[in-house]
């Protein structure tokens, strides 16, 4: 695999911005209007999924009547979109780590599970799409994260190999999808799990994106930095 870095893609939700939480209250809401019951951690498992694979995930555990993937769906997004809109923040470090790029000379591209109404939404609130060469969503495709197929997209829509990308990312799923991928990875987890053992996967694991910076000045070669 190359370690010549010429573009930065970035997942959206718990890395651009604190939406995990968003998520998690719209998914429990929702679902548990059908009588599941399920718990912060329970949910917590199908972080990274695009929300269709989320809603099926749960229906194939514990069946509801009346059963509408695309209608509960669009429950939980009209959920999320309403709390991102009133209360959304960038992550700590995620200004600095698009400055970085900028000054690097390198692109930048979003490659997420989440619908296009999510992307604009947190674009529109954080007042960041600027940043953006690519932005790719799972939405339309046949598989979501774990599969590849988004993380490709992007670096495809950015004219960059794969292997000369580093993918970003807070949840297992993305991180499979970014490996996949061949790509290089950054492992940026919820901190409550960052002591987890599965995040050995990742080139390279980070507390928090204020430290992206610095590893990216490491990484980049110096050719591209004009």
């Amino acid at each position: 695999m190359s370690t010549q870095i010429k573009a930065v893609i970035f997942d959206m939700d718990g890395i651009l911005i604190d939406s995990e939480p968003a998520w998690q209250l719209a998914e429990q809401t929702v679902l548990n209007s059908f009588g599941l019951n399920l718990t912060l951690e329970e949910v917590e498992q199908t972080t990274g999924l695009r929300i269709d694979q989320v809603v099926s995930y749960w229906y194939q555990r514990f069946p509801w009547p009346h059963y509408d993937n695309t209608a509960t769906a669009n429950k939980i997004v009209n959920e999320v979109i309403a709390q991102i809109s009133a209360t959304g923040e960038p992550m700590f470090g995620v200004i600095d780590s698009l400055e970085a790029c900028k000054r690097l000379g390198i692109k930048i591209g979003l490659a997420t599970s989440s619908s296009s109404r999510i992307i604009h939404a947190v674009l529109d609130k954080l007042a960041i799409g600027h940043y953006f060469e690519a932005l790719e969503s799972a939405e339309n495709l046949a598989y979501g994260k774990p599969h590849p197929e988004v993380y490709l997209n992007c670096a495809n829509a950015l004219g960059i190999a794969p292997s000369q990308c580093i993918a970003i990312e807070d949840s297992f799923n993305g991180l499979i999808a970014a490996r996949a991928a061949t790509m290089q990875t950054v492992a940026i987890p919820a901190p409550h799990t960052v002591n987890q053992a599965k995040w050995v996967i990742a080139h390279h694991k980070l507390a928090h994106a204020g430290l992206l910076p610095a590893l990216l000045e490491a990484l980049v070669p110096r050719l591209l930095r004009g």
